[in-house]
């Protein structure tokens, strides 16, 4: 009898003696996904089992390639593919699939398999920080953006906001998945650059932010290279 353990489980368990790591910033987890992909709903309850961590920024990218077999997602979108693609390219793939994980903007896997997802988290969490990043709402409502370079870093990083909803229930009634009731969690709802920062000078920066939603800022090697920093507010 195989018995199979949440990441939540594994992430207790893997590198459990790795106390003398220094401990980097929350690992960026990015799912692209597709409520038409009979496969992604294990990845998506995956996911699920990391939105509340602190040490994790989970994120969920709905993609829009799987519309055409009969169920269109609502959530997905060609920008989430693209970004898709850019990491694939970044890697030297040609190919783009779902369910797909991306850590920390480097390395990927297919997202039902926990033990590889709780290793590469722990190997992320484990890496020395060369950006610290701490992201605030203030009442004006604004989101005041501070960063500062610590080590090595490439010569321009990618400044970028994330929004997103929490969690969304959604009744499938057509396609591969008819009949389900799935939960999304961190569902992505845009993702825009802001700006580029060299590292040179510590960031400083505000910007204006609508909604109530949370929010997550990535300092990234381009829109698809190494995610060096996150930070997220609610």
């Amino acid at each position: 009898m195989i018995k199979r353990l949440s990441v939540a489980a594994i992430a207790t368990m893997t590198f459990a003696s790795a106390g003398s790591a220094v401990a980097g910033g929350p690992v960026v987890v990015e799912l692209f996904t597709s409520q038409g992909c009979s496969s992604c709903p294990p990845a998506d309850a995956l996911l699920g089992e990391l939105a509340d961590r602190e040490d994790v920024i989970a994120l969920s990218l709905h993609v829009d390639y799987w519309d055409y077999l009969g169920w269109e997602d609502q959530f997905g979108s060609k920008a989430n593919a693209d970004r898709q693609r850019g990491y694939a390219h970044a890697s030297n793939s040609t190919m783009i699939y779902t369910p797909q994980m991306v850590i920390a903007g480097t390395d990927e896997l297919v997202g039902t398999k926990a033990m590889k997802l709780a290793q590469l988290i722990d190997r992320h969490k484990a890496k020395p920080d060369n950006v610290t990043l701490t992201v605030t709402r203030t009442d004006a409502g604004k989101l005041r953006i501070a960063a500062k370079r610590l080590g090595d870093v490439p010569g321009k990083m990618l400044v970028q906001i994330v929004r997103y909803v929490p969690e969304q229930l959604v009744e499938i009634r057509s396609g591969e998945n008819a009949g389900m009731d799935v939960t999304y969690h961190n569902i992505v709802e845009s993702l825009e650059p802001i700006g580029d920062w060299t590292g040179d000078a510590d960031l400083n920066i505000q910007t204006e932010v609508s909604g109530d939603n949370p929010v997550v800022v990535l300092i990234q090697d381009g829109s698809s290279g190494p995610i060096l920093a996150a930070a997220r507010a609610d």
